[in-house]
């Protein structure tokens, strides 16, 4: 049996300090990796990567092709995500199963995927191609991978916006004239926006992270990953952490000012 004073402290250990327990170990886990990453290399060898030609072109390639396919997620994605937000029935459950079904597959898959539509040796492909816009070894082949890994987080969160705002107030809106149009402007998009704004972010996030259906469609031109995934295999780990500590920075910055932007887009 316990002592009074072992049992009384015991009683005092809620269920809710166990989950902030819980997380913070979780928490430790995502943040210990990072900071031992960052002090793992000195600040003078980071910088001079940073003149690197080879990292410059790189970082460039990310951020210009990780926003065009937030873009692209975006563009395409809402429209999808508000139907499912709206559809009942079986067409409902198909598309959504179609729209995860990037989410499991390994990237390395993806990329197989994507090649087996755009590929060189495909119609499309060499359609493209003869018209002077390749689908591989090139910047659209890198938007195609990105967009393909990264527009089901864009759909999956803004659905879930959608199905959260009170449809009470749309029926208003449509009662006191307004157009369908008109309504998804005022009325719904501005109360999903928090989490339409969440999917887009994380489609950057996957977008500027991506890897493996990259290099399968797009070695050349080179995302920060690929250059990184380049550095270790050529010269070793050492020389890969200055290029991962820079991707780490890019991404962190390219993240805050997203959230700043939007942070009230519609006002």
């Amino acid at each position: 049996m316990l002592p009074t004073r072992s049992r009384t402290e015991f009683e005092r250990l809620d269920w809710l300090s166990v989950t902030y327990l819980l997380g913070g170990g979780l928490l430790c886990f995502y943040l210990l990796p990072l900071l031992s990453l960052v002090v793992s290399q000195p600040p003078g060898t980071v910088l001079r990567r940073l003149s690197d030609p080879d990292v410059v072109s790189a970082a460039t390639t990310s951020l210009t092709t990780a926003t065009t396919s937030a873009v692209i997620a975006a563009a395409l994605g809402l429209p999808l995500a508000y139907w499912l937000a709206r559809a009942t029935g079986r067409a409902k459950t198909i598309v959504t199963a179609l729209v995860v079904l990037p989410l499991v597959l390994p990237p390395i898959v993806s990329g197989m995927v994507l090649l087996t539509v755009v590929g060189p040796e495909t119609l499309l492909g060499r359609l493209a191609a003869a018209n002077g816009f390749p689908l591989t070894r090139s910047l659209a082949g890198v938007v195609l991978a990105q967009t393909f890994v990264a527009s089901p987080f864009v759909v999956v969160t803004a659905k879930a916006a959608f199905e959260s705002v009170d449809r009470s107030l749309e029926y208003a809106s449509r009662s006191l004239g307004k157009d369908r149009l008109t309504t998804f402007r005022r009325v719904t998009l501005p109360l999903a926006w928090p989490g339409i704004l969440a999917g887009i972010t994380l489609a950057f996030a996957r977008s500027i992270g991506e890897f493996g259906a990259t290099v399968m469609l797009a070695y050349y031109p080179r995302t920060m990953p690929v250059q990184i995934w380049v550095s270790f295999t050529t010269m070793g780990l050492e020389n890969a952490f200055p290029v991962a500590i820079i991707l780490l920075g890019i991404a962190i910055a390219a993240l805050v000012v997203l959230n700043v932007l939007g942070a009230n887009p519609l006002e």
